[in-house]
């Protein structure tokens, strides 16, 4: 029988290599929410025009780090991490949309 579903489950996990200034990339696994077509589509359109901590809080809902997943640690992130936003961003749309693919 085959693993494949239709109807996908609600959240998923994907590892993001966050930037680090002066030396390698750290890998922190997010736990992101799935979306739909329609539901993917509304949610690129809505990114003008809002915070990176909005939309981080948008796509995920946790993260494999000791500090809790809250906006004020989100806006911690974002703000001593530059790369932060642009990782996690890039790392849910390839995950969603699977544009690059694994070798």
């Amino acid at each position: 029988m085959a693993k494949f579903k239709l109807q996908p489950a609600p959240t998923f996990k994907a590892p993001v290599d966050i930037p680090v200034a002066g030396g390698a990339s750290e890998s922190v696994v997010f736990t992101f929410k799935w979306r739909d077509r329609e539901g993917f589509i509304a949610f690129t359109e809505g990114l003008k025009g809002r915070s990176t901590k909005d939309a981080v809080m948008d796509m995920a809902s946790g993260w494999d780090l000791d500090d809790p997943f809250n906006e004020e640690n989100v806006q911690l992130m974002l703000d001593n991490y530059l790369g932060s936003f642009p990782a996690v961003l890039d790392k849910y749309v390839s995950e969603l949309t699977k544009a690059k693919e694994k070798n």
